[in-house]
């Protein structure tokens, strides 16, 4: 059996889990440190308290493990585990426990304590060689994962930054297998075409011209994103003749400083504060939308763009994007643009006029060329390679 060690139920994850289920190949149990987003849970980089509107737990088999009280994923220490699994390893027949990266104790115990069982350890992680670090943290850091990836027996590589991480300390490529960070293609698809003939009535009750080019920021509002380049990005493209409206879709920390830069046409969240600045960007904000609402906004926009800097790993929201239709322009931070974006749609970090030459340039071409899209078929297909040669060697 293989067993799937994940901090809580998360929407990008399920699907997996359900298709491996379907697909049969593999015996696994999913085996959660929290039940985060099942109930009612804080998020402190939303400054919202949330609870996810899709059924998160049905379609395979999984438990909750025993951790620490008051166990959450954003808080290494906190998040660890309560048990040893040494026992339920051995019961359950486990040959291969997987874990999704290192960011929570949880999960090197978990590496630990299935090795000393006798179980081999896979690993599926979101970090990359695309940010910098500290010359200080960096013999710390080379020590840890140098430590942790000795003990790995399959790295699962979701795209070519996290690859280059995992050659740059030395794994072996036989040691490395493409598992491609992918989100429900079909999901998204589905929702955005049962919207798409509502969507002028959608752009206009958030109070966006029709014949304005929205461009969507979809996240939380908080400084790794962002979100202010956007802003800056608009400003230039209208000083320049294109009519842009601002479209943004989330909550966090930054959400004041966004709308004072901005003209706000529609605020969800009603906080009353916006820029009467001739020149900033008319804009709006949805405040959080859940899975079951994220739809709208891909459809109402015209392009999806992702400021961020490299602290964000992948950017599933551009996956999201794309198979919702929607066409995407991604700081080459991120650690999903080299594999889901065409070159002329990525612009270096912290360049707002680059930006703005990218929204107007999609605004004439009338769509943006893009990659194709991974899918989770090819994650299912990935593991049960991994599972079956693991099997053969047992």
């Amino acid at each position: 059996m293989l067993a799937i060690v994940t901090t809580h139920p998360i929407q990008y994850q399920t699907p997996i889990w359900r298709a491996l289920a379907a697909d049969g190949r593999v015996p696994f149990e999913v085996w959660y440190l929290t039940d985060f987003g099942v109930r009612p849970s804080r998020d402190r980089q939303f400054d919202k308290t949330f609870q996810w509107d899709i059924d998160l737990l049905s379609g395979y088999p999984h438990a909750f493990l025993k951790t620490a009280a008051g166990a959450t994923p954003v808080d290494f220490w906190r998040c660890r585990l309560a048990e040893n699994l040494r026992a339920r390893v051995a019961n359950a027949g486990v040959k291969a426990l997987w874990i999704q990266g290192w960011q929570v104790a949880g999960y090197w115990q978990a590496a630990r304590q299935a090795k000393a069982a006798g179980a081999e350890v896979w690993l599926r992680a979101e970090s990359n060689d695309l940010a910098p670090v500290p010359l200080w943290k960096r013999p710390l850091k080379r020590a840890a994962l140098g430590y942790l990836f000795e003990r790995i027996g399959r790295f699962f590589i979701i795209g070519s930054a996290n690859r280059r991480l995992y050659r740059n300390y030395g794994v072996p490529e036989s040691k490395l297998l493409a598992a491609p960070y992918a989100v429900d293609n079909a999901r998204f698809a589905a929702q955005a075409d049962a919207l798409r003939g509502q969507r002028a009535d959608i752009r206009r009750a958030w109070g966006i011209a029709d014949d304005a080019f929205c461009v969507l920021f979809c996240g939380k509002f908080i400084a790794k994103k962002r979100p202010l380049d956007l802003i800056a990005a608009a400003r230039q493209a209208i000083a320049s003749g294109t009519k842009v409206h601002l479209l943004f879709a989330g909550s966090g920390e930054l959400g004041n400083a966004l709308r004072a830069a901005c003209r706000v046409a529609i605020d969800a969240d009603e906080r009353g504060i916006t820029s009467t600045d001739a020149g900033a960007p008319p804009a709006s904000f949805t405040g959080f939308l859940n899975q079951s609402e994220i739809s709208r906004a891909y459809v109402a926009a015209d392009a999806l763009v992702l400021p961020s800097d490299a602290g964000e790993t992948w950017g599933l929201v551009v996956n999201e994007a794309m198979a919702s239709g929607l066409p995407c322009i991604v700081s080459e931070a991120c650690g999903c643009a080299e594999d889901l974006v065409a070159p002329q749609w990525r612009f270096p970090l912290d360049d707002s006029h680059a930006v703005a030459l990218r929204i107007i340039a999609m605004k004439a071409s009338g769509a943006g060329t893009q990659k194709t899209l991974p899918t989770i078929a090819d994650t299912v297909a990935a593991v049960a390679q991994a599972y079956t040669a693991l099997s053969a060697r047992q």
